[in-house]
């Protein structure tokens, strides 16, 4: 599985995400020096109920928890953008 696949898989498992788009935009940012480990830069849209009641940053902090494991080693930059349910007009 790639690594965009399974950050998916985290962020849809562990926030129960109704909708969630991963963006692989490494190849935007070859010979950032961050990129020369070979972690990736990544773009992600999440929807989910666990937001709600949550401002952005908070938002932001519970996918940033959801992929603790990645971050550093396999993801070198992160753009979150976040919605409830109530909110995302998919």
């Amino acid at each position: 599985m790639e690594r965009r696949e399974r950050i998916e898989r985290k962020l849809r498992e562990r926030l129960e995400a109704l909708h969630v788009e991963v963006v692989d935009e490494s190849h935007l940012h070859v010979g950032h020096p961050g990129a020369a480990s070979g972690a990736g830069h990544f773009r992600v849209q999440v929807v989910s109920a666990h937001f709600e009641g949550l401002g952005p940053v908070d938002a932001q902090r519970r996918v940033y928890e959801a992929l603790s494991d990645e971050m550093g080693e396999e993801i070198h930059a992160l753009s979150i953008r976040t919605w409830t349910p109530e909110r995302w007009k998919g």
